[in-house]
């Protein structure tokens, strides 16, 4: 068990996506800000080391974004892109 407890894994969490064009984003500099199509209390992915492993849920906590797991991940829906 202590082998177990020595791994590392990164966790992240899809917030949002955007689509732009090329040219603005290239255009964009320091402290650019990209809007996201997510707001709060909407679904998220949340992976370790790059793969699905649950859905959750955005919440703002104290001006902090904080993430509730609310199911496990269906790997199908994230390969077809699923919000």
């Amino acid at each position: 068990m202590s082998q177990i407890n020595a791994v590392d894994v990164e966790i992240s969490v899809v917030l949002g996506r955007m689509v732009l064009p090329m040219s603005q984003l290239l255009r964009m500099g320091r402290g650019a800000v990209i809007p996201l199509d997510a707001a709060e209390g909407e679904e998220v992915w949340i992976l370790a080391n790059n793969h699905p492993v649950a859905r959750g849920e955005i919440e703002i906590r104290d001006d902090r974004i904080a993430i509730t797991v609310t199911r496990p991940a269906d790997l199908y829906d994230f390969m077809a892109g699923s919000a």
